[in-house]
């Protein structure tokens, strides 16, 4: 279970750490957001970011591209490297006694990464492979350019980048990118687990502390959420995907725990509204879903159906409709089922300290603080009927962003 102590600290390169050890574990969890999202690539080189996440650890100080994999494993992290809108995120675990041998790894990849030529052809490989794939999953594909359609750019921009920009990027591109990402300012990062806050300090000061400021990226405008619109893409298939979005709040938003309760009544579980009527009482589809989305300053809520083309108008119109019915009334039922899984959520992130440290990054991102367990279980805890009506009248269920992908265009009226 995690202590009730958080510690954050600041390295005179405005490197931001927190701190949260929890004794009866004994591994200990490490998320780095370093400030190079798909937010800061040119328009026309999307990608760019999901590259610079595959080959910053493709060698580094004295470590070539296989002894650097070696190192790391040699210490048995397990560890995954992404790119997200707004950041390069690297994540991690290990046994808590083995950080002071990997948090020097990433101070060589951050500091003194080799970016060699050699090794770029296969990272653009991996990253059109990586899309390739996604083409195959027409759920994700209809996601992804839902996600597009619903915010303004960059804020919409698919972290993976595009296939049809990867043509326009090259590896002094990527230097270029890196050259303003890597940079300690704004870079974040949450330790949790078996760690010592003073030992863990001493050595985070001793691995970033000589991390040079650079100048920082271009900020691009805050997001903000896109007209009402309908679109299709015609596919010869015999599934149409379809995919619903409306405006909601940040998760800096007093409302936010608010919103998450409405999504969830609709979508988070067996009983939840959209799987009871269109799945389980009407046999619409075979997948219905809802989910809160976010980002800086802005949020939406994404809802899936995949249905067969034979059915896919009416699974849209019983969508809609149970979207907009949300309103009418919330039970205290639903709101309790809510709670209660809340609190199973809020177990099993105790228990985790990947939960843990990704929690205390992103909480610092979005917040420029922490919340702890106690203080989201309070939040959930506290709501009310009266809290949900009101947030609807608030943030009415309207102003859809639909698409579909199929064999016909579907009709609605938003």
């Amino acid at each position: 279970m995690p202590s009730s102590t958080i510690e954050t600290c600041t390295l005179s390169n405005g490197m931001t750490v927190l701190f949260e050890p929890m004794p009866d574990v004994e591994s200990v969890a490490w998320t780095l957001m370093i400030p190079a999202g798909a937010v800061f690539e040119r328009p026309d080189q999307s990608g760019t970011a999901a590259a610079s996440a595959d080959w910053l650890l493709r060698g580094a100080g004295p470590y070539g591209n296989r002894e650097l994999s070696a190192a790391f494993d040699d210490w048995g992290s397990q560890r995954h490297e992404t790119a997200t809108p707004t950041h390069i995120v690297m994540q991690g675990a290990a046994l808590g006694g083995h950080l002071d041998k990997i948090l020097p790894l990433y101070g060589y990849t951050l500091r003194e990464p080799l970016l060699h030529d050699d090794e770029f052809e296969a990272v653009m490989i991996g990253v059109e492979q990586n899309l390739l794939g996604l083409e195959d999953d027409p759920r994700q594909k209809l996601m992804t350019e839902l996600v597009r359609a619903s915010y303004t750019d960059p804020w919409g921009r698919p972290a993976d980048g595009t296939l049809d920009n990867l043509m326009n990027i090259d590896s002094d591109d990527v230097r270029a990118f890196l050259g303003n990402g890597l940079n300690p300012s704004g870079a974040i990062l949450g330790l949790a687990g078996n760690l010592e806050i003073a030992a863990a300090r001493d050595l985070v000061e001793s691995v970033f502390g000589s991390w040079t400021p650079a100048v920082p990226a271009v900020v691009w405008p805050k997001p903000s959420g896109s007209r009402s619109s309908v679109a299709s893409v015609e596919l010869e298939t015999a599934q149409t995907q379809i995919g619903v979005s409306f405006p909601s709040v940040a998760y800096s938003d007093a409302d936010y725990y608010a919103a998450w309760a409405i999504v969830d009544i609709l979508s988070g579980g067996m009983s939840s509204r959209l799987f009871h009527e269109i799945r389980e009482r009407r046999g619409l589809c075979y997948s219905v879903s809802a989910s809160l989305h976010t980002a800086p300053g802005a949020g939406r809520v994404l809802c899936y159906a995949g249905t067969t083309a034979e059915r896919a108008q009416e699974t849209l119109d019983v969508l809609l409709a149970e979207l907009r019915n949300v309103a009418a009334e919330i039970r205290p039922d639903e709101l309790a089922r809510t709670k209660a899984r809340a609190k199973s959520a809020l177990i099993m992130a105790q228990e985790s300290t990947g939960s843990r440290a990704g929690s205390l990054a992103r909480d610092w991102f979005h917040l420029g603080r922490v919340t702890t367990l106690e203080e989201v279980r309070q939040k959930v805890e506290n709501l009310t009927v009266r809290d949900l009506a009101q947030y609807l009248e608030r943030h009415p269920v309207d102003q859809f962003t639909i698409l579909t992908m199929g064999p016909a265009p579907l009709l609605a009226d938003v």
